[in-house]
């Protein structure tokens, strides 16, 4: 089951007035480990009841997601090819890439 999925049970459960710990216990025996812990459960209804309608991820401020591309280990092969001994910290500089992802 999806985070989503969980989320809109707990939203509908909540709905109807079901509290949070009777919500865990139900996804809990029906899926164990893979229930989300009570104290997520509480969030998640805390913030439906104070009026919370999406049940997706709001969009987060600062580190974007980074993937490594085909592209971007075609970049990194160039300039490796250009200068086999530029740094990671040369690499940065000439890309937008993090340390993690130069590496």
């Amino acid at each position: 089951m999806t985070t989503e999925n969980f989320r809109f049970y707990i939203k509908v459960r909540t709905a109807l007035s079901i509290p949070a710990r009777t919500i865990h216990n139900k996804l809990n025996s029906i899926y164990g480990d893979e229930a989300p812990d009570l104290s997520t459960v509480e969030r998640w209804s805390k913030l439906f009841r104070d009026g919370r309608k999406e049940i997706e991820d709001k969009a987060r401020p600062g580190r974007s997601i980074t993937e490594t591309t085909t592209e971007s280990v075609e970049q990194v092969r160039l300039l490796i090819d250009d200068d086999p001994y530029i740094t990671i910290e040369g690499i940065q500089a000439r890309t937008d890439m993090s340390y993690g992802t130069a590496q």
